[in-house]
């Protein structure tokens, strides 16, 4: 059996073969310079390109520092990760997005972090290299949630992060459906720490998430961990309710004084047509936890592993793998 290393490396991987050998490049050499054991665990996220097959290349090339976990079908990022998470064996584990965005020449920064005790690191990016809306949505979804929920992360949107063991563990020991992992860390931290890092342009290809993902992927982080928008939504129904109550005496009052009169038609249809919204709006809200809930009860796997490549005695092994956490279905454009 081969002893465990003190650093695991989890990197998600989905059709990134433009960048994967610039990846390998840069990444096996950095860790190189550590002086520690370490090993790259690298989750095909149903890659439709050649890179399983790069994955697959770079495993016999150095498969005493390599493991791949090949998904059947896309999951998504997160899941991606989870699956990492189980199969790390590292004392300390730093997860890393394959697109070199977050420099793996910076990981030595977070071990450093990790020597000292610090059981989470954050990271925060330095000069992003990402277009203005993004840094724009980011600074006001940051924010928001910050008001909302109990996670106090200065930048959410950054992969680049480090976990001691004991967090790891407690990840791995989640059922939640809809795992941000970042938020759940920093809240089971007992002694965690942001340091910046540097961030570069995306070497090749293209990014993963559109704008809808990125405002779906905060309203699941939002709704994931506070009952906030639903307590608000309802003090806005106590007040609407009272203020509609007080409209009813006006009107009523402006009858037996003024009379009949029409003037007011079209205020009346935007008073209409503002609380049909608001009702609607509130339908949503509630079918977004309700949602949750459904999804959890079904305890549907958060992923099913095709095959797991790493070496067993010096010796390559390949076997098929199911996962039976409870999680989500796969779904077209779950990388988004």
């Amino acid at each position: 059996m081969v002893s465990a290393p003190k650093l695991s490396v989890v990197i998600p991987v989905y059709n990134e073969e433009q960048v994967l050998d610039t990846l390998f490049e840069r990444l096996y050499p950095a860790l190189d310079k550590l002086g520690i054991s370490y090993e790259c665990v690298f989750v095909n996220d149903g890659s439709k390109d050649r890179s399983a097959a790069l994955l697959r290349r770079q495993f016999q090339r150095r498969p005493h520092e390599t493991r791949v976990v090949l998904f059947h079908a896309n999951f998504g990022q997160h899941s991606a990760v989870m699956a990492g998470l189980a199969h790390a064996r590292g004392d300390y584990v730093i997860t890393l997005d394959a697109d070199l965005q977050n420099p793996p020449e910076e990981i030595g920064k977070l071990v450093e972090m990790l020597d000292k005790g610090y059981d989470y690191v954050g990271t925060i990016r330095v000069k992003r290299q990402d277009s203005l809306w993004r840094r724009w949505l980011s600074k006001g979804v940051n924010k928001l949630r910050e008001w909302i929920t109990p996670v106090r992360i200065t930048d959410q949107g950054c992969m680049m992060r480090g976990y001691s063991r004991l967090i790891v563990a407690a990840l791995n020991e989640t059922r939640e459906v809809n795992t941000f992992i970042p938020a759940l860390a920093s809240l089971y931290a007992m002694n965690p720490i942001e340091v910046p890092i540097a961030h570069e342009e995306r070497h090749a290809g293209k990014s993963k998430y559109s704008l809808y993902s990125l405002i779906r992927l905060n309203f699941d982080l939002i709704t994931g961990f506070s009952v906030v928008p639903l307590q608000l939504f309802s003090m806005v129904g106590m007040a609407m309710s009272a203020l509609s109550a007080i409209l009813v005496i006006v009107l009523f009052v402006r009858r037996l004084i003024v009379g009949s009169e029409a003037e007011g038609l079209f205020t009346l249809f935007g008073l209409v047509f503002f609380f049909i919204g608001l009702a609607l709006f509130g339908i949503g809200l509630l079918g977004e936890y309700v949602g949750r809930i459904y999804a959890q009860v079904r305890e549907r796997p958060r992923y099913i592993i095709e095959a797991v490549l790493e070496e067993d005695g010096g010796a390559e092994k390949r076997r098929a793998y199911e996962q039976r956490l409870p999680a989500v279905d796969p779904v077209p454009g779950a990388r988004q």
